[in-house]
């Protein structure tokens, strides 16, 4: 019993220094890819005028950008705006083809979406880094903890009380 609880407290403590470093790892690695992209959330986001580093940055910037998009596509997602719309004169109104049917065109404003989509991606991308990460090193700590309850009961085992 002694050689089984020295051997996994031994790995346990292995294991989770690995995990703590790799936890640390993935917060700085995180922390260091989002603040070189520069981005400071906008004064009507939850969190206003801050650079973005954090998770709670990070969420505050992806909902701003949402509702930034919203507005400029008058409220539609991408899935409720047509592929095509008819296309204008310079009159704002509707062109005819030769058959008598309107001309269409691409809808920009599900372009928009594409982007903004992508962005908001990208940020909860970074939130789910931050929370990985975070899981990943508690997860060490508490494999330090066995491997230290581990060596602990070994020791016990050695030094039987009233021997």
């Amino acid at each position: 019993m002694k050689k089984i609880l020295s051997i996994s407290s031994v790995l346990a403590i292995i294991a989770g220094l690995m995990l703590v470093g790799s936890g640390i790892w993935g917060i700085t690695f995180t922390y260091a890819n989002v603040a070189r992209e520069n981005i400071t959330t906008p004064d009507d986001a939850s969190i206003p005028g801050v650079p973005v580093r954090g998770p709670f940055t990070l969420k505050a910037q992806a909902d701003i950008m949402r509702v930034h998009t919203l507005r400029m596509t008058g409220g539609k997602t991408f899935a409720e705006m047509p592929r095509q719309i008819p296309k204008l004169d310079e009159n704002g109104k509707q062109m005819v083809g030769e058959d008598g049917k309107p001309v269409m065109t691409a809808n920009t404003a599900r372009d928009i979406w594409i982007t903004a989509t992508t962005l908001i991606t990208a940020l909860n991308l970074g939130i789910i880094a931050y929370s990985f990460a975070g899981f990943v090193l508690l997860f060490g700590l508490f494999s330090i903890w066995i491997g230290v309850v581990f060596y602990t009961l070994r020791r016990k085992y050695e030094n039987p009380p009233g021997a």
